[in-house]
């Protein structure tokens, strides 16, 4: 049962929430987040960048049919049914939180879980870097033009799709790319310090979070959003990745993927980036709606935690078996 513990994480999430359902920043603190939150972001995505080895992206570059799904069902299979789940609305919980849902859907793949749960299934570790890192690279620009192409929810003020590409890039491309470019001085000393870089990027995801449901309390959220709210969350999140898994599974078997990549797309092909979409959600929605909007975010994000987790442990046991038997057979 041990797949049902929450991961570390989404404790902190839980109590990011909290802090800022209680002591949500005011006044002068909300300048102050929005520049500590900014630089914090920014740091993020230098490091994201000064970590990607160019060897490793090279190496699992070559199956093209496998990306090629990866992104169809990032940015093509996800939308679909986030569009569907919209049009279909069975349950009466606000335009907002199927905006969130809708949301999820549009973003990019998460990079370290997907790599992750793919090596501890016994899947193609490098064509998992390869594309994981290629969705999140695409999703700087792909997934703002889809939120403006099928939401009606924009950012305040005056504002366009090219306006808001150019501000998530300048917040997340450029920095990821300075990282890259340095990581021929600093790669060593990455390498070194793996554990203080995953730290930088859980700070910066809760000071986002921390900011964004700051200004949702202001703005009433909990009177807005109860249990039952939260119950059709984490149902339609269950819903949505048990669909997306279904589809993959199927579509790597129906294109004769070996079982090596078939893990690969499962865990690449089902994961959706709260790293990515929380500092986004800032630039493409209006500051008193970001808590509301990502909420089935961090709620999918701990199912699809949760499940995938499940998922490669079923693999790692399937391999250990196999591995036993063609040794006992040899």
């Amino acid at each position: 049962m041990g797949f049902l513990r929450l991961d570390p994480m989404m404790v902190k999430l839980i109590i990011t929430v909290l802090l800022a359902s209680f002591l949500p920043a005011k006044g002068g603190f909300v300048d102050f987040f929005e520049w500590l939150t900014t630089a914090a972001i920014a740091l993020l995505f230098f490091m994201h960048g000064a970590k990607l080895s160019r060897e490793k992206i090279i190496a699992g570059s070559s199956h093209w049919r496998l990306h090629l799904w990866i992104m169809c069902s990032t940015f093509v299979l996800f939308p679909i049914l986030g569009l569907l789940l919209v049009w279909w609305h069975p349950v009466d919980v606000g335009a907002e939180i199927y905006t969130g849902f809708l949301y999820l859907c549009i973003l990019p793949a998460t990079v370290q879980s997907a790599i992750a749960f793919t090596s501890m299934a016994g899947g193609n570790v490098a064509a998992a870097v390869c594309s994981a890192s290629a969705s999140s690279l695409l999703g700087v620009f792909v997934s703002p033009l889809l939120v403006n192409l099928v939401m009606n929810v924009h950012s305040d003020g005056p504002s366009n799709g090219l306006e808001q590409i150019g501000k998530i890039m300048l917040q997340l491309l450029v920095p990821f790319v300075l990282g890259h470019i340095s990581r021929r001085w600093i790669g060593g000393w990455v390498e070194k310090h793996r554990s203080l870089i995953g730290k930088t990027d859980q700070t910066s995801i809760l000071l986002v979070v921390y900011s964004a449901f700051s200004e949702a309390v202001v703005n009433g959220i909990w009177h807005r959003v109860g249990v039952d709210t939260l119950l059709w969350i984490l149902a339609g999140s269950l819903l949505l990745l048990a669909v997306v898994l279904l589809i993959n599974l199927g579509a790597s078997r129906l294109f004769g993927f070996k079982r090596p990549d078939e893990i690969t797309v499962l865990f690449c092909g089902s994961k959706k980036s709260l790293a990515n979409g929380v500092p986004m959600a800032n630039i493409l929605f209006p500051a008193s709606s970001v808590g509301i909007i990502v909420l089935p975010l961090m709620i999918f994000h701990q199912v699809q935690l949760m499940v995938c987790s499940f998922i490669a442990q079923r693999y790692k046991t399937s391999n250990a078996k196999r591995l036993a038997q063609q040794q006992q057979v040899s």
